[in-house]
């Protein structure tokens, strides 16, 4: 089946064409050079140099000469890399002194710190694999974690010394636990005072957390692996904080049982170390200050919302003129506070802050057009767009250089630009070109792309395939080329594809993502369905007789729900992975939207997708990583067992020893081809 150079089988083999693309950038303070990860050796991942004064490159790491086995990842490394959905190999992260003259890294678990001037390399001796390594801000020392202890080593001396270590089965220091990883995006759990002298850590006891197994059928020898999980309405780790340092140990004294989750954390010399903390229905918000000293906190601020609260990246932090800054709702716009002055303007959706310096602030920050992401300058009384081309942009400063990464229509990846010159991509170039048509249908102005066969002949009826995500907090409608390769991929095996963002999706403002609170099913289904009828008034080639619906994760969700309960509009459907009943989904994402499964069962009787089994009138094909431990398997076994006891034909595929990110390059391309036969088998 398929072939060496066939799309599918591309995709897989360049990790979905970021090999060969750099990425996670560094300035240094003066603008003259950019560190940067990209592809060195193989498939690795080495750690590169671009003076942005003579436009010349050099590699500065390369993992395979300081690495001759494949990758051997801890427990703990391999759990991160899941959480980030992070599928490279070598050098995956670095952390560099305030300065920016040495850089730290975890390779196979080994420890390396390189002098960023010479390149010089070399090894610290540990004791265990190593995880999160990070320099403090002066380059004295570097802390990394081992087996849940967190040490710090003297640079000058070599003196490793243990901070915390674990005081229980259940206890780890200094790194983030499932749910702050999975859902808040903070993957670290160990923050150094600007001096270096102290530390801030948090503690995790996974102890009240259920353990859920997750098996490996296709090996019955090998063990089942325990997880923590805190799925939907049970109990979370426990997390707290400490300051560790030349006096001893100092615990952080706020109320954790008013706010149990840590958000964030930030320590920077313009002011005391800052805590978000979020109570457990994300209503209520708490910056805190904290005196490392006593332990003892501050209320800076505290915001509420009867829905939600959502994280922003970048923020809490200190403006260098004192103000706190943060992103919360007022009115329908996402806006920059400083203090509690707005810095943005109504119908700016802010959607992170990259740098703060003296005279201003850089965001990614949404207009009219929820498609586009844009790099703005603000300051306390402008705003300044810096990307000037449609598409979606972010940015890394250092000095005068502006590092800003740019996908768009017209382009295949990401243009890195600084200071007029380009960092290169090596990413191979896709063998189909997408062609989306970006619209803005029916009464909620719902934005979509339509994609038609290459070569398609007007007047020529075609199946229609919808393609979404669908849900909170992810967005597939992008002025961003990339996003449609594997939609033209499914258009070109000969239907009319639709990709659609309904309510719930980010860039449009409070009021819309909050739209799906309590209503998962009812809200996102009919958004698709309403686009979907929108489109074909407008274009009669979709028959509208053939159509079926295909997705992953929250998208897998979406395609089994639109088969069960809307025959009369889908009439087949591949569910990739998706959610059937969200009390086995977690805490923190779940609640946020449905509440608390205790307080309103109801809730999540409605949202989920077992009883609907009786209703199954199409085709449905449902496909399952059985090492997945994010959705777990349970998901498509309980539907598949309620669709069985109902006398409801179906398709299950298992896929042995793949969890929550797809699989490998021939399984991959093979999993494509067939779905698509499935489909239009399906169709008729």
């Amino acid at each position: 089946m398929g072939n060496e150079t066939s799309f599918p089988r591309q995709q897989a083999r360049t990790q979905r064409f970021t090999l060969g693309a750099p990425r996670t950038f560094t300035a240094s303070p003066d603008g003259g050079v950019v560190y940067f990860l990209r592809t060195a050796s193989g498939r690795a991942n080495g750690l590169w140099a671009y003076d942005t004064a003579t436009r010349e490159e050099k590699l500065l790491v390369d993992p395979g000469t300081l690495l001759t086995d494949p990758e051997d990842l801890s427990p703990e490394e391999r759990a991160r890399r899941e959480r980030s959905r992070e599928q490279a190999a070598g050098i995956v992260g670095y952390a560099t002194d305030a300065d920016v003259t040495q850089a730290v890294f975890a390779l196979s678990g080994r420890l390396f710190v390189v002098e960023l001037g010479t390149g010089a390399v070399r090894e610290l001796p540990v004791a265990g694999a190593v995880a999160d390594p990070r320099l403090d801000p002066t380059g004295r020392r570097v802390g990394y974690v081992v087996g849940g202890a967190l040490h710090v080593v003297d640079l000058a001396t070599g003196e490793d010394r243990v901070v915390a270590e674990p005081d229980g089965a259940d206890v780890t220091w200094g790194l983030a636990e499932f749910i702050a990883a999975e859902e808040m995006s903070r993957f670290r759990g160990y923050w150094f005072s600007p001096d270096g002298e102290q530390l801030l850590v948090a503690r995790v006891d996974n102890a009240p957390v259920a353990r859920w197994h997750i098996a490996d059928p296709a090996n019955p020898g090998t063990p089942a692996t325990e997880v923590a999980y805190p799925s939907a309405g049970t109990p979370n780790a426990v997390v707290q904080a400490f300051v560790f340092g030349p006096a001893g140990r100092v615990e952080v004294r706020w109320d954790n049982e008013a706010s149990p989750y840590l958000a964030s954390a930030h320590w920077s010399a313009l002011g005391a170390p800052l805590l978000e903390v979020q109570s457990r229905d994300q209503r209520t918000v708490r910056v805190l200050a904290v005196d490392p000293a006593t332990g003892g906190v501050e209320v800076l601020a505290e915001d509420t919302d009867e829905r939600w609260l959502e994280i922003v990246p970048g923020v809490p932090r200190w403006h260098p003129g004192g103000a706190l800054l943060r992103v919360v709702p007022r009115g329908d716009t996402n806006v920059l506070l400083a203090d509690d002055r707005a810095w943005t303007p109504d119908g700016l959706q802010v959607r992170s802050v990259l740098d703060v310096s003296e005279v201003d602030v850089l965001i990614t920050a949404s207009a009219e057009d929820s498609t586009q992401e844009h790099v703005y300058r603000v300051t306390a009384g402008s705003v300044e767009r810096l990307s000037t081309e449609d598409g979606v942009h972010t940015a890394v400063r250092g000095g005068d250089a502006l590092v800003l990464s740019s996908a768009g229509l017209d382009h295949f990846g990401r243009k890195v630009t600084v200071k007029g010159g380009t960092i290169a991509s090596h990413a191979e170039t896709p063998v189909l070109t997408p062609r989306p048509r970006l619209l803005t249908v029916g009464e909620r102005k719902l934005r979509a792309a339509l994609l038609f066969p290459t070569g398609h002949v007007p007047g020529t009826r075609l199946p229609v395939l919808l393609d979404p995500y669908g849900g909170p907090h992810a967005q597939r409608v992008l002025s961003a080329r990339n996003a449609y390769l594997a939609s033209q991929w499914l258009a070109d095996q000969g239907f009319a594809v639709l990709v659609v963002d309904g309510r719930g999706t980010p860039g449009r403002g409070p009021a819309w993502e909050r739209e799906i609170a309590f209503d998962f099913a009812g809200v996102t289904l009919a958004d698709q369905v309403d686009a979907l009828h929108a489109v074909a008034e407008q274009e009669p080639d979709l028959d509208l007789g053939r159509v079926a619906i295909q997705g992953w994760s929250y998208g897998g969700y979406l395609a089994a729900l639109a088969v069960l309960r809307r025959p009369d509009v889908f009439h087949a459907a591949v569910a990739g992975a998706p959610v059937t009943d969200w009390r086995l989904y977690d805490t923190h994402y779940t609640e946020r939207y449905l509440g608390d499964p205790n307080d309103r069962p109801e809730v999540y009787e409605a949202n989920s997708l077992i009883t609907d089994a009786p209703g199954l009138r199409g085709a449905l094909m449902i496909v399952h990583g059985l090492a997945d431990d994010n959705v777990v398997a349970a998901h498509t076994l309980r539907l598949s067992s309620a669709l069985l006891a109902a006398g409801r034909p179906h398709t299950v595929l298992p896929l042995s020893g793949v969890t929550h990110m797809t699989p490998q390059e021939q399984v991959a391309e093979n999993l494509l081809l067939l779905q698509v036969d499935f489909l239009k088998k399906s169709l008729g």
